[in-house]
């Protein structure tokens, strides 16, 4: 990209009764054999035309959309700076922000050759952790910005290419249950393929419980924790999901996660958006997830809920008021109001990987 004039450009842009009795202890389930859709594509890598600079005589001017990534998310302003530099100045209408520096300002460096001058100056975007909690969305992003001066007092400015500085385990339980957790497709209609996502998609999970001789049982997820390794008690770890079926993740971040309203009592279905942890470059994390069964004739209550955050607490079968204690403590009380027996296990998923999306 080449200005010649110091004036702001566009933006880049889910038996018979006398028969002998006889009974044998039921064999564990046929291995399923997952099914895939028929043509599967990952999100498409995109670029993200959204930073435009104009230099001056003695200055620079960078333009930032909010939009930074281009995935639809504003960035904070104050993570973003101009070789340490901050905004001088945001436009809300059109959501850019404006940086501005002497040429010898910001950090810039000084290349001179036997025809030109070049000085070069770096956006930088550093995402602060989501809400108080150890993850991000993002992850660092450069973009360096060239100014270049002909000796004969041309002026010229380019903005450079920026530098983006088996899935499933299932166990069964000693009552003859069997849980899982599983990705899907952005449908809901079949098992993801694919374990790869980008910054800003929607990760989709499913769990279940098959049973034999059992009553009709309800499933629901008491807590989850993402993990950059195959082992929920390490650090770093993000609980998203806790207090006997509260994701928090949206309350905390204020992402798109939540619970699908139920269709079926064995089988629940969520979504959480992709992220990273924060200053870690693999983007690779591991879903635990404690995975519990109760009589489906009980009451949804505070220990046997799936409550999602979105302008309040609502519970995926309609029983929003037992969303109530997600803001507190839901095991409170829960010897008294509790469903009578159920079967608990924890089910994993991993290694998923979340890539950054790409920055032009």
């Amino acid at each position: 990209m080449k200005l010649i004039h110091p004036s702001l450009p566009a933006v880049q842009e889910k038996q018979s009764l006398h028969a002998p009795l006889s009974w044998r202890y039921p064999e564990p389930p046929a291995e399923e054999e997952p099914q895939f859709p028929p043509e599967f594509q990952p999100t498409a890598l995109s670029a993200a035309d959204s930073v435009g600079a104009v230099c001056g005589e003695s200055s620079v001017w960078v333009q930032a959309k909010k939009d930074l990534l281009g995935m639809g998310k504003p960035v904070l302003a104050a993570d973003v700076t101009l070789g340490g530099c901050p905004a001088a100045w945001e436009d809300p209408e059109e959501q850019v922000l404006i940086f501005e520096s002497e040429l010898h300002g910001c950090g810039s460096q000084l290349k001179m050759s036997e025809d030109s001058f070049i000085y070069t100056f770096t956006l930088l975007y550093s995402p602060s952790p989501l809400g108080g909690s150890q993850i991000i969305r993002a992850r660092d992003v450069s973009v360096n910005i060239q100014c270049l001066y002909q000796r004969k007092h041309d002026v010229s400015s380019s903005l450079v290419q920026p530098t983006l500085s088996p899935f499933s385990v299932a166990k069964g339980s000693e009552e003859n249950l069997y849980f899982s957790i599983k990705l899907l497709t952005d449908d809901w209609q079949y098992a993801r393929p694919s374990a790869v996502f980008l910054m800003g998609d929607m990760m989709r999970f499913e769990v279940s419980v098959k049973q034999f001789h059992h009553v009709a049982l309800r499933v629901t997820v008491d807590s989850c924790v993402a993990t950059v390794v195959a082992n929920s008690d390490t650090v770093p770890r993000y609980v998203f999901l806790g207090n006997n079926g509260c994701l928090f993740d949206s309350q905390l971040t204020g992402s798109s996660s939540r619970f699908l309203p139920r269709t079926q009592n064995d089988r629940l279905q969520f979504q959480v958006e992709a992220f990273r942890f924060h200053q870690d470059d693999n983007g690779v994390i591991y879903i635990t997830c404690s995975v519990k069964a109760t009589a489906a004739a009980g009451a949804v209550d505070a220990t046997n809920k799936a409550c999602s955050f979105s302008n309040g607490w609502r519970e995926a079968s309609g029983s929003h008021q037992v969303c109530s204690c997600c803001d507190s403590d839901c095991a409170t009380g829960s010897r008294e109001t509790g469903t009578g027996a159920q079967w608990e296990q924890e089910t994993a998923v991993g290694p998923i990987t979340v890539k950054e999306r790409p920055l032009q």
